[in-house]
């Protein structure tokens, strides 16, 4: 290596085609020392690339009876077929793992059963340079199937190259709101421009026309008579009636056509600024024959505007609520359905633009560039220009979009079918990234050849399924028929009755098949009158599965399994195995014992979980010689207490019922010679509770005072002794008991007490009343002052006629 140039190293590595660049340049006039250290950097970067690219094949087993299953579980996963590889009780599921593990374990290389990806192309027209009557062909191959192995990746290449001279199919759509008078009358003029800039493109150019305002509905337009006819301002004159989307011009290479139809167009208008454009776009979409668009052509819908656009959900404004049904509802010339369904959401328009190949230029002005851009970005292969006041821009703006969308070629897929990945590594100069969505090459020249590299991965078995790869834009497509490879094909012996399983049954990938009335692993049990799944029902514990899945049920018996070790699994079903038991320190039981069936079994002189510990009591000793008080027990030195007692030694129960109170009927019993436990006192309380009977307290634990069964106070303080239930007990000899009630002054009490309250109760009422009669007095008084009567005889009295006297009346 010469020092005086400037060299480049560059390293490719890694697996399938993968790549890793890594470059290095030694500058001039460097020290060969310094170059030494260039080449040892190289050296080390190959050796790390090619440890990072190696991607290590793992077989996942999970329920594996049969070589369908095994081939199922994994892309890595195959099956040995060969006769006496499993040992006698070995799980067959031993057959299934990846290549390298079998050949390890012994099994031939031609016994391995592995299937494979098939990929065949069934139809590669070549790719054309120019376009011919009869067609093109700019996608190759156009037809693939495949046959796959779940989760292993297939790889194929698509090729595409741009025709030269390929027809192009351009619709011109306009807004003739009111807003737009002046674009009208540039465009009118623009036919001969835009012809001659379509001719340097393709000779086989064709152009329509459409124009669209709104729905003839309030709130969008004037629905008064009058307004509907003329919607413009009154001053205008050249005025057409106020329509959705009317269909002008078919398809037509004719420029005078174009002249003459456009110059027939007039202004129209609505009331509100967004306009139904989204309306015409999926109606120009839909209606292909009546629109004119061929089946082979570049398809451009330009759309003109200078507001923005209503949207599905905007028709309920108007009480429209039916969805647009992405049908072509056109008759002479006009939406029929304009004001009878919503417009169409932006999903449904990019779906029906996709499905029927058309991209869309939207011309707009100014101040739509953002909103438009917005839009844009949720349609696929769209461009979006800026349209100058007039619209006298509108051919270059078309011209540079049709350049843009033209040289970005995007590779994606429909109706993928389910647990199918397809990804998208596009191979050409200014290639996008991997996807698996899309593929992406952007300034792709006219009659370049660029290619995609697309991997397909099935993660489930399927039969029959298709799906279709394409250019977007582009009517060229490639369909690709799905099958996946789940079942194995097994060379099997032709002698139903083989010599390896007793000539009781067939071999099938290795595995007997065993004739009626035998089974087992090499068909050597019959059943006799028993069946099957009786027998089976023998080998499962509280039916659960089969030797809990360690071993094989033969004639009612579990036959175990040897474990990875090279143990065997032991009990009746299986159940037991010495080598999962709790470790300490990184060793089985601590390596002071033995795992016997789950459960370490410790030498003379140690205990614990894992025989961790060695059997101790010191821990555990109290200051009285006991261990944890009688109330735990000690493990590893350290007192395992009872429910509620703490540790170090058990001493306190924090969580246990107060002693003051579940005791006191015996203190009572005790003490006193009363309460429940009288009859039985001795039985109930002598064995829990040693007690005395003081004038002062000696012990200083908690004291208690509790009411007995006689109402009176007991004093007593209760001193917990050795275990869990036993108390040494002091009480006090006199009870606090408090003197009965006299209940002959309670009698009296009462009685008086009533009596004078009906007294005061009968004076209130008394009083009530007078008050009462008081008032109704006064008021009469006060009326009767009030009233002015005259002095008159009545003329209706009569004085006496007769008048007679007592005759022994003196007068005294």
């Amino acid at each position: 290596m010469n020092s005086n140039n400037r060299n480049a190293g560059v390293l490719l590595f890694g697996k399938g085609k993968q790549k890793v660049l890594q470059s290095f340049v030694c500058e001039k006039n460097i020290k060969t020392q310094e170059m030494d250290h260039c080449l040892l950097f190289f050296l080390l970067l190959l050796m790390a690339g090619r440890g990072l690219c190696q991607q290590e094949e793992v077989c996942s087993k999970s329920v594996i009876n049969t070589c369908n299953d095994c081939i199922r579980s994994g892309p890595y996963c195959v099956w040995c077929e060969q006769l006496n590889f499993t040992k006698a009780g070995e799980r067959e599921t031993a057959r299934c793992d990846t290549k390298a593990q079998l050949i390890a374990k012994g099994c031939k290389k031609e016994q391995i059963i592995s299937p494979q990806n098939n990929v065949v192309t069934s139809k590669n027209d070549p790719l054309t340079s120019s376009f011919k009557e009869q067609g093109a062909v700019q996608l190759s191959p156009q037809k693939i199937s495949l046959k796959l192995r779940p989760g292993l990746p297939a790889t194929f290449n698509v090729s595409f190259k741009r025709v030269q001279g390929y027809p192009v199919d351009l619709y011109y759509l306009m807004d003739l709101s009111f807003s737009m008078k002046d674009d009208l009358e540039n465009v009118k003029g623009l036919g001969e421009k835009l012809f001659a800039a379509l001719k340097n493109i393709t000779a086989h150019a064709q152009i329509g026309f459409g124009a669209f305002v709104d729905k003839t509905v309030l709130p969008y337009t004037n629905t008064n008579k009058d307004k509907l006819e003329r919607p413009c301002d009154e001053n205008y004159q050249q005025c057409q009636a106020a329509f959705g989307y009317r269909h002008v011009l078919n398809m037509t290479s004719q420029e005078d056509d174009f002249r003459t139809k456009v110059k027939q167009q007039f202004i129209s208008g609505n009331l509100d600024s967004p306009e139904g454009s989204l309306d015409a776009m999926i109606q120009a979409a839909v209606c292909g024959e009546k629109i004119g668009w061929r089946n082979s052509s570049t398809r451009l819908i330009v759309l003109t505007t200078d507001d923005g656009f209503h949207m599905a959900g905007d028709g309920k404004l108007a009480g429209i609520l039916e969805p647009n049904d992405e049908k072509c509802h056109m008759e002479n010339s006009l939406y029929t359905k304009s004001s009878e369904m919503d417009y169409p959401s932006v999903g449904q328009l990019a779906m029906q633009l996709e499905k029927n190949n058309i991209q869309p230029i939207f011309a707009v002005t100014k101040n739509m560039e953002v909103v438009y851009k917005q839009l844009s970005q949720m349609i696929p292969k769209s461009e979006v220009g800026v349209l100058s006041s007039d619209s006298n821009n509108v051919v270059q703006l078309i011209e540079s979009a049709y350049n843009r969308l033209s040289s970005k070629v995007t590779v994606t897929h429909d109706n993928l079918p389910d647990n199918v990945r397809v990804v998208y590594t596009p191979i050409c100069k200014n290639a996008g990234p991997a996807g698996d969505s899309k593929g992406v090459c952007d300034n792709v020249r006219v009659g370049q050849e660029i290619s995609f590299e697309v991997t397909v991965t099935a993660h489930s078995c399927m039969e029959n399924k298709s799906f279709t790869i394409r250019p977007l834009g582009i009517k060229d497509t490639l369909t690709v028929s799905l099958s996946t490879n789940c079942e194995c094909k097994c060379e099997d012996p032709s002698d139903k009755s083989h010599t390896h399983c007793s000539e009781k049954g067939g071999v099938h990938c290795g595995i007997c098949s065993c004739h009626d009335g035998f089974v087992g692993q090499f068909c050597n049990c019959s059943i006799g009158n028993k069946d099957e799944l009786s027998l089976r029902a023998s080998c499962k514990r509280q039916n659960g599965t089969d030797c809990e899945g360690r071993g094989d049920c033969v004639c009612g018996r579990c036959q175990c399994h040897t474990t990875e070790n090279g143990l065997r699994y032991h009990g009746d079903f299986c159940e037991c195995d010495d080598e999962h038991c709790e470790k300490y320190q990184n060793k089985l039981c601590g390596g002071n014992g033995r795992c016997k069936c789950g459960r370490c079994d410790c030498n003379t002189g140690y205990e614990g979980s894992a025989c961790q510990c060695m059997v101790s009591e010191e821990g555990c000793r109290t200051l009285n010689n006991t261990v944890c008080f009688g109330r735990g027990s000690c493990k590893c030195n350290r007192c395992q207490c009872k429910e509620g007692y703490q540790r170090p030694h058990c001493q306190h129960c924090l969580g246990c019922p107060d002693a003051c109170q579940t005791k006191l009927n015996c203190i009572e019993c005790l003490g006193f010679d009363s309460g429940p436990f009288k009859k039985n006192c001795s039985v109930a309380c002598s064995k829990s509770i040693f007690h005395g009977m003081v004038e002062q307290f000696t012990i200083t634990s908690k004291p208690c005072q509790q009411k007995d069964s006689e109402g009176c106070w007991i004093k007593y303080r209760l001193d917990q002794l050795v275990g869990e239930d036993y108390y040494r007990a002091e009480i006090l000899k006199q009870r606090d008991c408090p003197e009965p009630p006299n209940v002959i002054a309670i009698i009296g009490g009462s009685i008086v007490s009533v009596a004078l309250i009906g007294i005061l109760v009968l004076m209130l009422i008394k009083l009530l009343f007078y008050m009462r009669d008081l008032k109704e007095f006064r008021k009469f008084e006060n009326e009767r002052k009030k009233s002015q009567w005259a002095k008159a005889d009545n003329p209706l009295f009569q004085n006496a006629t007769t008048t007679v006297a007592n005759p022994t009346f003196t007068g005294e």
